[in-house]
């Protein structure tokens, strides 16, 4: 079998550890390389937690890599009221023992990328700042890059702010860059996220699997589903774990083909992902996927066989 070659960019909060610990079961991803960056949580955490949940899932083999400590401009403001003070809920769990990589994310990724000449798939799901530095710093990186699944952004909508989504808003000039720099993207935003969703009773059925797996997504989830009136309309949201599931099962999900922009400097609208998706007047440039559905039956059951694996 012939695998698909990823690298997971990630700010290891809650719903990332889920991601991570998705891909390393999927046995269609070869996971060639991770990296962390400032989002969710600080830097430090994103980056323990990484290789932590990496070691738990069996691949501490997984090199990962420091990236970015804040945004491109402006200081960082983290998601320390749902994801919790370490990132992860407060869950607890092994160290890894693997040698601490120095190499910043950016230029790892890189060589990878030119490695894999137009084989890697980069899903990143947390602020798009190792991104953006990445193709500052190696403007021949897009060229190499097969395409880049994001979480982050939405057609409609908002999360942080009445039209902006975490991901995006924590890094406005770091996505533009992105979206603008020619590469195929593919992007997971709060339309299908939002659908990508655990009802109570399924979270409740999940905490009943004696496994590691199942044993972080109870401890790092527990108090995010106790306020989730507060944070979700329903259920707790996989945001994370769609842009690696779509890899392998692209069947579940339904996307529209777009152009997308972000604002940058509008006070109310700062880090809105702008689409021509149901707009008359379309941008000339619409080289981004905009996933707007799943198949959510199916993906609740992955999960819960994943969970069960460990």
């Amino acid at each position: 079998m012939n695998k698909l070659p990823i690298w997971i960019d990630t700010d290891t909060g809650i719903d990332d550890a889920l991601a991570i610990m998705i891909a390393c079961k999927l046995e269609q991803l070869d996971i060639v390389g991770a990296s962390a960056v400032a989002g969710n949580t600080t830097l430090e955490n994103a980056f323990r937690n990484c290789a932590d949940v990496f070691n738990l899932a069996g691949r501490a083999d997984v090199k990962v890599y420091p990236g970015a400590i804040k945004p491109l401009i402006g200081e960082l403001k983290t998601a320390a009221g749902v994801h919790g003070d370490n990132g992860i809920g407060g869950a607890i769990i092994e160290r890894s023992k693997a040698p601490i990589e120095t190499e910043k994310a950016w230029d790892a990724m890189y060589k990878k990328t030119k490695e894999l000449n137009k084989d890697l798939t980069i899903i990143a799901i947390g602020p798009l700042t190792n991104i953006a530095t990445t193709i500052i710093k190696y403007p021949d990186f897009v060229e190499h890059v097969k395409q880049l699944n994001i979480m982050g952004g939405a057609a409609d909508g908002g999360n942080v702010s009445p039209c902006a989504e975490f991901n995006i808003l924590a890094d406005p000039e770091a996505a533009e860059i992105v979206f603008i720099s020619g590469m195929k993207v593919n992007m997971f935003g709060l339309d299908v996220t939002h659908k990508a969703y655990l009802a109570d009773e399924e979270v409740l059925d999940l905490y009943k699997i004696d496994t590691k797996a199942a044993k972080l997504f109870k401890d790092s989830t527990s108090v995010l589903l106790a306020n989730r009136k507060k944070y979700y309309l329903h259920g707790l949201c996989q945001h994370d774990s769609t842009p690696i599931v779509y890899m392998v099962y692209p069947e579940w999900f339904k996307s529209e083909k777009c152009g997308v922009y972000v604002e940058t400097r509008g006070n109310i609208t700062r880090g809105k992902t702008v689409t021509d998706l149901w707009s008359d007047t379309k941008f000339k440039e619409r080289n981004c996927e905009v996933f707007l559905d799943i198949d959510r039956q199916k993906f609740v059951k992955l999960i819960k066989e994943i969970l069960s694996s460990y």
